[in-house]
């Protein structure tokens, strides 16, 4: 019997050509391929009923489980003299296929949304905050880290377009680190990066078991162990930088947490000059990306990403670089959210309160490690 792949079968007609599915009633009930007439050919006289209901101009393209039963079927009197085919791989082929097909649709639909639908949003901040802060500069190279969450996925998505417009030439590696991850969590990270088209290099590390028995500040000693694992290995790649999901939402954050619960002004930094590896620099393109934003991308694209998967907490998406626990951060978010009902602004105003900052009005700063007070010069 001829052969038909599910390729060859989606370039013809619908109406020139009706499925049948041989397989048994057990296996029929897990699924069968939409509009596929159902035949025992075990039974002669069953077979030869659904036949007989089939135009002979049609063509009858048959499958089983894996494509190799129907391949053994020609020769039975039902089918005398009709055009018949067997579906490579048969249900499990068809399957797989489907599966591929809707990965291309998912890719090529996040991949659309970031131009149309999310281009003012997403793509223009985005851009403006590596113009603005020159975090892409004529041939680097950048580790873009992705821990397998909404920010970073959607960060390797925005370097592949704007490295598609080749205003300048730089090259990307897609650094992925399993510091401990449980096989779910790893395979999640795996589908979600084949699926959107992402090319990762994994690395293993034993981080999580590192900080499993640590009891004061586990989140600072993982945060600060990532960062010179993912150096580390960046440098390997010969990359100069290395690029981190961290967005505007997590900027305003950690200047409200500074304050309140440090008792300092200090801020997120958009770039930051390696002090351990020479020549190497951290960088954060989502800077000017609002977080609600980054989750209506995810929601409309129907994507889902890993949480936290360390041993300490189930909530928060990334563990944060100055050791701060989840709830902490919620806390802090929820204060801002409860503030911005009173005054719309209070988010742009917190953000805009580093860059505005009045040397001549504070009583102390630190510069390089030397504390200057306004004494000194009064």
């Amino acid at each position: 019997m001829k052969e038909i792949s599910y390729e060859e079968l989606k370039e013809l007609n619908e109406d020139s050509y009706k499925l049948i599915d041989i397989r048994d009633e057990g296996l029929r009930a897990y699924g069968m391929i939409p509009g596929a007439l159902a035949a025992d050919f075990d039974n002669d006289d069953e077979a030869d009923e659904v036949i007989k209901k089939i135009p002979e101009d049609k063509k009858l393209i048959l499958y089983c489980e894996v494509g190799r039963k129907t391949l053994n079927l020609e020769g039975l009197g039902c089918l005398e003299g009709r055009d018949c085919y067997s579906l490579t791989g048969g249900y499990i082929g068809f399957v797989r296929a489907s599966m591929a097909a809707e990965q291309e649709d998912r890719k090529q639909k996040a991949e659309e949304s970031i131009r149309k639908k999310f281009h003012k949003s997403i793509f223009s901040p985005f851009a403006k905050a590596c113009k603005t802060y020159r975090l892409i500069e004529e041939g680097d190279r950048i580790a873009v880290c992705i821990s397998g969450g909404k920010d970073s996925m959607l960060m390797a998505k925005l370097f592949q377009e704007i490295q598609r417009h080749r205003q300048c030439s730089f090259e990307l590696k897609f650094l992925v680190m399993d510091p401990g991850y449980n096989k779910d969590n790893r395979e999640l990270i795996e589908s979600n990066a084949k699926a959107l088209n992402i090319p990762i290099t994994i690395f293993e590390s034993d981080i999580f078991n590192a900080v499993d028995t640590i009891e004061k500040n586990p989140c600072y000693l993982c945060a600060r162990m990532r960062r010179g694992y993912l150096y580390n290995e960046a440098k390997k790649l010969g990359c100069n930088k290395i690029a981190l999901g961290h967005h505007y939402d997590d900027v305003i954050e950690t200047i409200l947490m500074g304050m309140l619960q440090g008792a300092q002004i200090q801020t997120m930094m958009p770039k930051l000059h390696s002090t351990n590896f020479e020549g190497m620099e951290l960088i954060r393109p989502l800077y000017l990306v609002r977080e609600s934003d980054i989750c209506k991308w995810r929601d409309y694209n129907n994507l889902h990403f890993l949480q936290c998967a360390c041993h300490f907490t189930e909530t928060c998406s990334t563990c944060h670089e100055d050791g701060t626990t989840s709830s902490k951060r919620l806390e802090t978010k929820k204060l801002i959210a409860e503030l911005k009902k009173t005054n719309p602004f209070v988010e742009s105003n917190i953000f805009r309160s580093v860059e505005n900052v009045n040397i001549d009005t504070v009583i102390e700063y630190k510069q390089n490690g030397v504390r200057h007070n306004f004494l000194d010069s009064y």
